[in-house]
């Protein structure tokens, strides 16, 4: 019994070693374009979509997994392992994309702090800027303890959603029923909503900065099995948000009259005639969400180009020692926060875009993925088994027609 009980400390000492990379990545997932589709599900059809959440989170723990088991094992970055196994040539399109597909992201965090602070008559022109330093010296003038620290503790805030739906007095015996309860209507918004629920889940940026992060950390093989925990505990987290954020709206918007909303904002809006907290602790939240996204987004993108073309990075480095992550990680902020000042800067098509444009870089991110992590001679005994190698293509597969699908939908402007 003692010697059990020795084990059980020193695992639980381990996992809060180095839990962070896996929690933080998943739970930031929840950013303003995933509080936007999550809401609108919620307003528009009810309870019915909650169902997918259960197949939703296995996806996510196939994907985090692989990334985070080879950050582990080899020490290096995706983007890394990419260069040195595919090339160049490709490596360099890949992160001219990604950097291309990030640049809304940012744009699409920097309209969600506009969004949410609107809501309390606070002008862009004030926010945005303000918020943009912030999110600047946080990465700049800190170091990666710190800045994790503080991530940690932005993950704390996304409980306002748990307690915003329970506020709403939902009701909470259909919510159960359709947890779990598949239903597909044969609608073309609804299956456009489903797979809009897929994208905005498992985006291209979150598989580079998860490794980037594992490695940054220092976590080793040898300590990966209490980080595989971490980042299951971190996909489960992010489905029950996800989970709040859509039993909210349902019970504020799609129980008095189902119809649908432009922006999260508006959802929060709604939640007003349940009460004042119920409106302010939605509206923080994805003020929260949206300010711990846009420090995550640019600082991802400059890992994963610095690793892929062989520049130095990292949070730990000085502006000295890391000159091109430092400049594309302000750059990124730049762009992104001073084309939202721009008058009657169309916000919502920008949240939509960014979501879009995750979906079309995918594919090219997942299959790579899954082609490295079964090298027998990168990964070792480490290598995908015949079991996680079925589930992975299966995923992969699936992920890519349904990202396929969005594309299709939201070019033909199905809403």
């Amino acid at each position: 019994m003692p010697k059990l009980l020795s084990r059980f400390r020193y695992h639980l000492a381990v996992f809060f070693a180095v839990i962070g990379p896996g929690f933080i990545t998943a739970v930031v997932d929840n950013d303003s374009g995933g509080i936007y589709t999550y809401s609108a599900a919620g307003a528009r059809f009810g309870y019915l979509p909650l169902w997918t959440l259960l197949p939703i989170t296995l996806v996510l723990i196939i994907t985090q997994e692989m990334c985070s088991r080879m950050g582990a094992v080899t020490g290096k970055g995706l983007s890394d392992l990419i260069r040195e196994e595919f090339g160049l040539r490709i490596t360099f399109l890949m992160m001219a994309l990604l950097v291309l597909v990030n640049l809304t992201n940012v744009m699409a965090e920097f309209a969600g702090i506009a969004s949410s602070l609107e809501l309390f008559h606070v002008s862009r022109y004030i926010s945005v800027p303000l918020a943009a330093l912030a999110v600047w010296f946080l990465v700049v003038k800190g170091n990666y303890q710190s800045v994790e620290k503080i991530f940690l503790f932005a993950c704390v805030f996304y409980v306002t959603y748990v307690i915003s739906g329970f506020l709403v007095k939902p009701d909470w015996k259909e919510a159960a029923i359709y947890s779990v309860r598949p239903v597909l209507l044969l609608e073309p918004a609804y299956i456009y909503m489903l797979i809009g629920m897929v994208g905005t889940t498992i985006a291209p940026w979150m598989q580079f900065y998860l490794q980037a992060a594992v490695v940054e950390k220092g976590i080793t093989a040898k300590e990966y099995a209490e980080s595989r925990i971490e980042v299951i505990v971190g996909c489960f987290m992010t489905s029950v948000i996800a989970f709040f954020i859509i039993v909210a709206c349902a019970g504020a918007i799609y129980s008095v009259m189902p119809r649908d909303i432009e922006t999260a904002a508006e959802g929060a809006l709604a939640l007003r005639p349940f009460g004042e907290y119920a409106f302010l602790l939605f509206s923080a939240g994805l003020f929260n969400a949206s300010i711990f996204a846009a420090c995550i987004l640019p600082l991802s993108t400059a890992y994963t180009v610095c690793e892929g073309l062989g520049f130095e990075s990292g949070v730990n480095r000085n502006l000295r020692e890391a000159p091109i992550f430092y400049f594309l990680y302000t750059l990124l902020i730049v762009v992104g926060a001073g084309v939202i000042l721009f008058p009657r800067f169309p916000l919502v098509q920008m949240i939509l875009l960014s979501q879009v444009l995750n979906g079309m870089l995918l594919p090219f991110v997942l299959i790579p993925m899954v082609l490295l992590i079964n090298k027998k001679d990168l990964m070792q005994e480490w290598v995908n088994s015949r079991w996680f190698n079925l589930v992975s293509w299966i995923t992969v597969i699936v992920i890519i027609g349904m990202t396929l699908a969005y594309v299709g939908f939201a070019l033909r402007g199905v809403r």
